[in-house]
């Protein structure tokens, strides 16, 4: 008994610790257009298999460069915070986007850049999603973690 109250106090403590350790920052707060709860909207796009399964593999192979090509010049404007594939599933549901945009058709616009969606290779589906407005600062950091080919 006396051990499980140690460890309790020590826990406590160690909670105490981190809770005091955090410091709010307004200012990024705001910078990044966080809420009380240092959330914000974004939208949440579920990338699906389009309907055109007559491309032929050049006319895919180009597409899909122009996807890749999109994807970044899209995360470099600050407008994809998120942007990756998925496993293989039975909903043939490709990949998704987070997009750091408030509506939508803002979204929607963001999609009808993409030239794997005007070749109609890829469908998607969009939502309104609340998360942590500190998610557009996660690509700065992995920008330093990928190793890239050169």
């Amino acid at each position: 008994m006396r051990k499980l109250f140690c460890m309790a106090v020590l826990l406590a403590g160690v909670l105490t610790v981190n809770a005091q350790s955090v410091i709010y920052n307004k200012a990024l707060a705001d910078s990044l257009g966080a809420d009380a709860y240092g959330m914000k909207m974004y939208v949440l796009v579920i990338l699906k298999t389009g309907t055109n399964t007559t491309a032929t593999k050049a006319t895919t192979d180009s597409a899909f460069a122009g996807h890749m090509a999109n994807i970044s010049r899209l995360a470099a404007e600050g407008k994809l915070v998120v942007a990756g594939p998925m496993g293989k599933n039975d909903k043939n549901y490709r990949g998704i986007f987070i997009f750091n945009v408030k509506t939508v058709p803002e979204a929607q616009a963001l999609v009808a850049t993409d030239p794997a969606f005007k070749a109609k290779l890829l469908d998607a589906e969009f939502y309104p999603w609340y998360g942590s407005a500190a998610l557009p600062v996660y690509l700065k950091v992995h920008k330093e973690i990928e190793k890239r080919e050169h």
